[in-house]
C-alpha cells in the first residue's frame, strides 16, 4: 500500500500528528489542571499551534509544488493564505 511515500506528504502528514499530539496533551493538561482560569491560559495557548501548523504544513506542500505551479496561482494561493489568517484573527 505504501510502496513510495512523498517526503512532501510524509512532512504534512507528520506536522498534523505532531498538532494533533500537541492538542491531546493540552486537553490531559486541562483535565489535570482542572481549574477553568488555568485551562483557559492552556486553550489560548492553542490559538498560535494551529495557525502555526496550518502555515508550515502549506508551506511544505507549495515548496512541493512551486516549479510546477504559474507564479499568478502561486500569487493567488498567498493571499488565500493571508484572507484566511486576517479572518482568524479579527
Amino acid at each position: 500500500m505504501f510502496n513510495y511515500i512523498e517526503k512532501a506528504v510524509l512532512g504534512m502528514a507528520l506536522l498534523r500528528v505532531l498538532s494533533g499530539t500537541i492538542e491531546i496533551f493540552a486537553a490531559i493538561l486541562i483535565l489535570k489542571l482542572n481549574q477553568v482560569d488555568k485551562a483557559l491560559i492552556v486553550n489560548s495557548s492553542l490559538s498560535i499551534v494551529g495557525p502555526l501548523i496550518f502555515l508550515l504544513t502549506t508551506a511544505v506542500g507549495l515548496y512541493s509544488i512551486a516549479s510546477d505551479i504559474p507564479f499568478s496561482k502561486l500569487l493567488w494561493i498567498f493571499i488565500g493564505i493571508g484572507c484566511i489568517i486576517y479572518g482568524v484573527n479579527k
